[in-house]
Formats: C-alpha cells, structure tokens, sequence
C-alpha cells in the first residue's frame, strides 16, 4: 500500500524501514506516555481542583499545539491538502474534546472511562461507510473488540460503586463524544490513505486551526469563557498544569496519528482502549487498592481479546464446510469454465 511506502518518523525517530512490531511498539509508547499524564493532569484539574471548562481548556490547548507544532519546523508551504479537507474532521475533532472534557463535569472518571472504552467498536463500524475507505473487518477482530470492551466495562464498574457520579447530561456529553469519535480516526485514516504524503504534523496543525473556531460558539453560549477567565486568572497556576498537560498531549497526539497512518483507525482506537486498563491497573497497584474478583474477570477478558487481536490471521481456526457441499461447489466452478454450447 502506498501509505506503507511513505517514510514516517515520530518526533525525530524513523519508523519507516523497522520491522512492524518496532514501529507499533514506538507510537504505542509515545501514546502511553503521553496520555498516562493527560490523565494525571485532568484527574488533578477536574476533581481537585473543580474546574470543569472543557471548551475553554481544549481551546487553550490548541495553541499550546500550534506553538509546538512551530517549534517542530513544520509550516504552511509543506502542506499537501487543502485546506477544505480538513473542516469536517476539525469540527469533529473539537466537539470530541470539548464533550469528553466536559463530560468530566457531570460524570467521575470510572463512568466516563466506561463510556469512552466502547469506542473501538463504532470506530469499526463507521469505518464501513467512510467514502475512501468502506474497510470490512474479519469475525474474530469483532469478538476481540467485544472481549476488550466488556473486559474494561467490568473492570471499571468494580469500582464505580465507591465515587458514583451519574448525570443524565454528562452521559449525552460522553455519547456525543463517541459519536464523534468513531467518525474522527476513520476520517484521519481516509485522509492518510488518499493522499499518503500527508504527514502526522500537517494533520494536527490544519485540524487545530481551522477547529479552534469551533469552540468559541458554545464557549460563549453557555458562559463558559467569562466563568473560566475568572477562575483562570484567580488561579493562574491552573494554566502551567495545562501547559503541561498540552505538552504531554501533544506527545500523544502525534503518536496516535502515526499508528493511525501505519496500522488503521480500528487497530489505534482498540491501543487507546488498552490503555484506559493500564491506566485503571496502575492506579490499583500504586495506590495499593484491593483487587476483587471482578477485577481479575475483566482483566482475562482484556488479555483474551488483545491476544486474539494479536494473533496473525493464518494462525486461527478455519471451520471447513462439509464434504459434500465442497463437492457440489467444486462442480459448479467445474460448470462454470466449461465453454458454452
């Protein structure tokens, strides 16, 4: 494929060239990294903090990326698309940040973290109607998004029960969300693999300039810029942590756009689900929680579905049709190259 054949690198390292395992493993790492302090970051802000501007923040950190973007070298001249492509995946991008932060607001993050580990699985059947892509996914990588997502489910609700934080508006928030997400890798996939030339800078920049618009409407239709302003500038620090939290982001952004452009949109949204059960795991380990029985069904189910993900295609089982119907197709092919009279 031609998207296979374009040399990509991430942050300075080449990835073109290495074996497929090597290239997986360096975006995975990036994208842990990046979003394992993300996450940090928004637990410290939204629950400690309360403060719970999820436009305003997306808003601020989409210049923090511009700037970012500027310091990587990349500017307007490299750009291979134009600039209309980029409009629909840029609202979609925006409204899926704004709502999943948001959600925060309304919902703890066990809930949202719930909601959010489905999204492999609209992602892959979105992925079917994308002019550009139309991509069919085999059985078995199905059951291996079902296993992983009601392995997650089950891990998740463990706990819920401790800190519930139900809302009818946060879940509409968090459904929004993944509406869009299942719409936004799909279109970033379409886009690498009808113009492979695109690089994963070009992406970001193009989707963050012409999204930021985006937000200012329901920034200003809902008060949220005035309220966050205030907040903001009463506690200044609140824009280091998401300063950092940018960089961090940023980091991990940028990693999802390469696995997205080497490995597809459906593989990427099911990294970023078994990341959610990292995140989930660590925090048991280092804070020392009881793991209960519910804990370790959720946590097989996670294993069976990303080692079924894993294994390469020639490795499962076949179930061969009986012998009389391989009988009967053999003689129609038989049938059908025998010349007409």
């Amino acid at each position: 494929m031609k998207n296979q054949e374009q040399a990509r690198s991430l942050f300075g390292i080449p990835l073109s060239g290495r074996p497929v395992w090597q290239q997986f493993l360096i975006c995975s790492t990036g994208f842990f990294f990046g979003y394992l302090v993300n996450g940090i970051c928004e637990e410290y802000v939204y629950n400690r903090l309360q403060f719970s501007y999820g436009w305003y923040f997306t808003f601020i950190q989409g210049f923090v990326y511009l700037v970012l973007i500027y310091t990587q070298g990349f500017t307007t001249k490299q750009m291979v698309n134009p600039w209309k492509t980029y409009v629909k995946l840029s609202a979609v991008l925006m409204g899926s940040h704004g709502l999943t932060k948001g959600s925060l607001a309304f919902l703890n993050y066990p809930a949202q973290l719930m909601f959010k580990s489905t999204k492999v699985l609209p992602v892959m059947i979105m992925g079917a109607f994308i002019p550009g892509l139309r991509r069919k996914y085999p059985l078995h990588e199905y059951l291996s998004a079902v296993l992983l997502v009601v392995g997650l489910i089950l891990f998740t609700l463990a706990d819920a029960h401790t800190s519930p934080n139900f809302s009818v508006i946060g879940v509409i928030m968090v459904c929004g969300a993944l509406i869009m997400d299942s719409f936004l890798g799909n279109l970033q996939e379409a886009i690498f693999k009808m113009n492979p030339e695109t690089t994963q800078m070009e992406m970001l920049f193009c989707s963050t300039v012409v999204g930021l618009p985006f937000l200012i409407p329901p920034m200003l239709l809902t008060g949220e810029l005035f309220t966050a302003w205030k907040s903001c500038s009463q506690h200044p620090y609140v824009y280091g942590v998401l300063v950092f939290e940018a960089m961090a982001t940023f980091v991990g952004q940028v990693s999802v756009l390469s696995l997205i452009a080497l490995f597809g949109a459906a593989t990427t949204a099911m990294v970023t689900t078994a990341r959610k059960a990292v995140t989930l795991l660590l925090s048991y380990l280092i804070f020392t929680k009881p793991l209960t029985e519910q804990h370790g069904t959720g946590l097989l189910l996670i294993a069976m579905g990303i080692t079924l993900k894993l294994l390469p295609e020639d490795k499962l089982p076949t179930i061969k049709p009986p012998k009389s119907q391989q009988r009967r197709r053999k003689e129609q092919e038989e049938d059908e190259k025998a010349p007409l009279v």
